[in-house]
C-alpha cells in the first residue's frame, strides 16, 4: 500500500497510474486521473482501444504477458483495472512491486460466481436461492424448489452473456450442454420490484463513501437505463442497501471502487445478485450528476487522497448506447444517430467512448440527462429516447 498520499509535487510534477485495460471504464479513469494532474498508462492487447486514445502511454501486450507487466510497473507508482477478468498472477506479480488495488483475492472473489455466492453469505448478505452444478451428479440433485431458475457459467459471464432459463427438471441437461458443461451456477428466478446498484469506494485506511443507491433497467441482460437517485425505492431499503455494499467492502478488506448489484424483491426482501470490482456501467451519471464522480472516486483510493461523500447535485438519468443505434431501420451499413437532436435538449450529455466500429449490442456510449427535478430529467430522457428509437422506460 501507498505509504503517503501519491500526489503530483516539485520532485514528481506529474506520478503515473496504471490501468490494466482499454476499455471505456479505463478511458473515464484517465480523463479523472489527468485532470488531478495525474499521467495515465494502459496495459491493453488493443493499440486503438478507448483508454489508449487518451493515455499519456501505451503497453499493447495481453493481460497474461510478463514483459507486459514489467514495462507497466516500470513506469508506474501505482496500478488499478477496469476489468474484472484480468488474471489473478498479472495483479499478485504487479503487487510485488508497487500499490495494487483492488487486490487480486478480491477480484478472484469476484471472477467466480459460486466463490461470490458463498462470500454473500458468509458476510450475512442475502443472495438469491441457488446450487453449484459442476458435474451430472450436481445436475441430479438439483432440487425442484429453485425452478424455474437461471443457469449461470461461474466465470466469464456479463451482459446476459452465459446464462439460460430454466423452467423445469427436464430442461437443465440441456442448458448445461449449451454452457459447455462448464462449472455453473443455478439461480431461483425471483419476482422483482426494482433492480439496483451501490457504488461504494473504500480507501487504504478503511474510510468509506458511496454514491446515491440507483435504479437500473436490463434489456436483453445489458444495462439500458439508470435512475439516480432511485426514484421508487423506499428510504428504508435505500439504507439498507447502503449497509449491505459497505458490508462487503469491509468483509472483503476492499481497496477501490466495487459496485453491488441487488435486486428489491416482489415479497419486499433485498437480495444481492452480484459485485463488479470496479467503476460500473451504472455508475457513469456521476460525471455529470455528482460533485466527485465513481471515477475519481477509483483515482483517490488508488493514490491514497482522502475519500469524501459524493454530492449529487443533479437528478439524473443514463441511456446506455449500444451499437444497435448505427443500424436502426433495419439497415446493414452503419449510420449516424441524430446526435444534434438530441444534444438540442436541455440537460442531455453525450459521451462516446472513441470505438470506431459499431456493433450490434457493443456499448458505444452513453447519454446523462440532468435537470432540477427527477421528474424533468426522466421526461427529457424519454425525449431522447424517442429520438433515437429507444422503448420508452
Amino acid at each position: 500500500m501507498i505509504a503517503r498520499p501519491l500526489l503530483p509535487d516539485a520532485a514528481d510534477p506529474r506520478p503515473t497510474l496504471g490501468v490494466l485495460g482499454g476499455g471505456q471504464l479505463g478511458r473515464m479513469f484517465a480523463h479523472a486521473a489527468q485532470a488531478a494532474g495525474y499521467a495515465v498508462a494502459v496495459l491493453d492487447p488493443d493499440a486503438a482501444g478507448p483508454a489508449g486514445q487518451v493515455a499519456q502511454r501505451q503497453i499493447a501486450a495481453a493481460y497474461d504477458d510478463p514483459a507486459g507487466w514489467a514495462a507497466l510497473a516500470s513506469c508506474c507508482q501505482a496500478v488499478t483495472t477496469e476489468f474484472e477478468n484480468v488474471p489473478a498472477q498479472a495483479l499478485d506479480w504487479l503487487a510485488q512491486r508497487l500499490p495494487v488495488s483492488p487486490s487480486a483475492a478480491a477480484v478472484a472473489v469476484c471472477q467466480d460466481r459460486a466463490r461470490e455466492k458463498a462470500f454473500f453469505e458468509r458476510a450475512g448478505v442475502p443472495c438469491a436461492p441457488h446450487v453449484v452444478v459442476r458435474s451430472d451428479a450436481d445436475l441430479a440433485a438439483v432440487p425442484p424448489s429453485l425452478l424455474p431458475g437461471i443457469l449461470k457459467t461461474a466465470s466469464l459471464g456479463y451482459d446476459g452473456k452465459g446464462q439460460r432459463t430454466v423452467h423445469a427438471p427436464g430442461e437443465l441437461a440441456a442448458a448445461w450442454e449449451a454452457l459447455g458443461r462448464r462449472p455453473c451456477v443455478l439461480e431461483q428466478r425471483l419476482a422483482l420490484k426494482l433492480e439496483l446498484s451501490v457504488i461504494v469506494a473504500r480507501g487504504q485506511d478503511g474510510a468509506m463513501a458511496q454514491l446515491p443507491v440507483q435504479q437500473n433497467l436490463h434489456r436483453d441482460g445489458i444495462l439500458a437505463v439508470t435512475q439516480a437517485p432511485a426514484p421508487d425505492l423506499p428510504d428504508a431499503v435505500a439504507a439498507q442497501a447502503v449497509d449491505a455494499a459497505r458490508t462487503l467492502a469491509a468483509a472483503l478488506d476492499y481497496v477501490g471502487v466495487l459496485c453491488v448489484e441487488f435486486f428489491w424483491l416482489a415479497d419486499g426482501r433485498l437480495v444481492a445478485n452480484e459485485m463488479a470490482p470496479r467503476p460500473h456501467n451504472s455508475g457513469h451519471c456521476s460525471i455529470d450528476a455528482c460533485d466527485v464522480s465513481q471515477f475519481e472516486l477509483q483515482l483517490r483510493t488508488l493514490a491514497g487522497l482522502p475519500l469524501v461523500m459524493p454530492r449529487q447535485h443533479s437528478p439524473a438519468v443514463m441511456l446506455n448506447l449500444l451499437g444497435d443505434l448505427w443500424f436502426a431501420g433495419g439497415t446493414d451499413d452503419p449510420r449516424t444517430p441524430p446526435w444534434d437532436r438530441v444534444l438540442a435538449l436541455p440537460g442531455a450529455r453525450l459521451h462516446l467512448y472513441g470505438k470506431a466500429e459499431p456493433r450490434r449490442g457493443r456499448k458505444m456510449g452513453h447519454l446523462t440527462v440532468t435537470a432540477a427535478r427527477a421528474d424533468q430529467a426522466r421526461r427529457v430522457a424519454q425525449q431522447a429516447a424517442a429520438l433515437l428509437g429507444l422503448p420508452a422506460f
